[in-house]
């Protein structure tokens, strides 16, 4: 065995032992840790951002896309909003030891379904520093043990989140092992993580690329829950409130690109293609956004380049959007179900008939109604903060928050039943 695998079994194996002490843990211990955490984030804040400074200036050096440096970049701003999603964690209801049903059967038997923590969760992500705070603050509060694996861009800024974050263990008595680090940037480790550890991971999340969540699902040897690319589309139906589609499109954009919620491509119908389509194209080039349109759309907006096929199924997390005439709602829901990633998709109109029919046809993670794609959080959907969001149909879609980290069991009461 290698001085590596040695060290990742260490890792797996001390983390075993942590999800089994915090199973009898109390939901005051672990949200005294989150408070502890916060407050630790807050006091090492200019050490933090200092080291991600140094991370940065690496990723620049390495030439990364400007999507991945704006995933990267941390302020002292940003370092508060981590320690205020951790309070906001401490504050949601326990997600464990809820009666998720319960029946008596004819026989006297008692019988619960009791939600549970999963076990021992390997998280392993790109950029994104924050999920360091993140996903370590979510398994602990729904009483999982984690392990982090975070990018070779984001090393310093990981290593000194993770710090305060054990800080925050400590103060409140809980072992250090509850959120384990991978302090390595060799790739073998990853490895390593999918073969399960000697059984002793039960889910993988992966949170990044194509490629990576790629790897991950096709080498690991436990279940996965993964966090496929967001082809996130926005729909203007012909009965759209022109103000509204304006502010809606432009939002869903050009907040933020290089955030999985970002809208990818946007469908107008043809019926209003001169009364709605223009002012929204001219409010997105204006902000610097490229437009790469079909036929119709480079017919009435001479800057937009010609979309090719690759356009429509493309997540850029850049200011570059494809723009599509539909002929009506049937038309773009079929464009959506060829072309999307089943993340997020909107619809803009007035018409409750029209919209209503869209959120039920449509089987994405995240349907909504005249209201920015960038929604898709789940910080913004009450859950303290996200682990990522869950595109497939099993276990949890949308936003991972902490009651998407448990799981349930059976707990049978009985007085002295035998079975005939």
């Amino acid at each position: 065995m290698t001085a590596l695998a040695a060290d990742m079994k260490a890792l797996g194996t001390s983390a075993r032992d942590a999800a089994r002490i915090l199973r009898e843990t109390t939901v005051e211990q672990r949200n005294a840790a989150l408070h502890a955490m916060a407050s630790a984030l807050r006091r090492n804040v200019l050490k933090i951002v200092g080291e991600n400074a140094g991370d940065m200036q690496a990723a620049i050096a390495e030439g990364l896309s400007a999507a991945m440096l704006d995933r990267l970049t941390l302020t002292a701003k940003s370092v508060e909003a981590m320690a205020k999603g951790l309070e906001d964690i401490a504050a949601l209801a326990d997600p464990v030891g809820r009666v998720l049903a319960h029946w008596t059967r004819p026989n006297g038997l008692d019988i619960t379904r009791v939600s549970t923590p999963i076990g021992v969760i390997a998280m392993i992500y790109e950029s994104r520093p924050n999920v360091t705070a993140d996903a370590g603050a979510l398994c602990l509060k729904s009483g999982n043990a984690v392990i982090l694996r975070g990018g070779s861009d984001s090393v310093l800024t990981s290593a000194a989140i993770h710090t305060a974050m054990l800080e925050g263990l400590r103060a409140a008595g809980l072992p250090e092992a509850a959120i384990g680090h991978v302090p390595t940037t060799d790739r073998a480790a990853v490895g390593l993580i999918l073969s399960g550890l000697d059984g002793t991971i039960d889910l993988i999340i992966p949170r990044g690329g194509k490629s990576l969540t790629a790897r991950v699902m096709a080498e690991a040897r436990v279940p996965v829950l993964a966090h496929l690319e967001g082809v996130c589309h926005v729909y203007v139906h012909e009965r759209a409130d022109l103000a509204k589609s304006r502010a809606l499109v432009l939002n869903a954009k050009m907040r933020r690109t290089g955030v999985c919620g970002a809208a990818e491509t946007l469908l107008i119908d043809r019926t209003i293609a001169k009364s709605h389509a223009l002012p929204i194209l001219e409010d997105l080039a204006r902000a610097g956004c490229e437009i790469r349109g079909d036929h119709a759309i480079c017919a009435i907006f001479s800057s937009a380049k010609a979309a090719t096929d690759a356009d429509w199924s493309s997540e850029y997390l850049d200011k570059i959007i494809s723009v599509k005439l539909v002929d009506g709602i049937e038309d773009a829901i079929g464009h959506i179900e060829r072309y999307g990633s089943h993340h997020t998709e909107c619809i803009v109109t007035e018409d409750k008939a029209a919209a209503e029919h869209f959120l039920a046809k449509l089987d994405s993670a995240i349907m909504l109604w005249n209201a920015s794609t960038q929604f898709a959080d789940g910080a913004e959907f009450g859950m303290g903060a996200e682990i990522g969001i869950g595109t497939g149909k099993l276990h949890a879609r949308g936003p991972v928050g902490v009651e998407q980290l448990t799981s349930f069991k059976y707990v049978v009461r009985g007085t002295g039943q035998v079975r005939p």
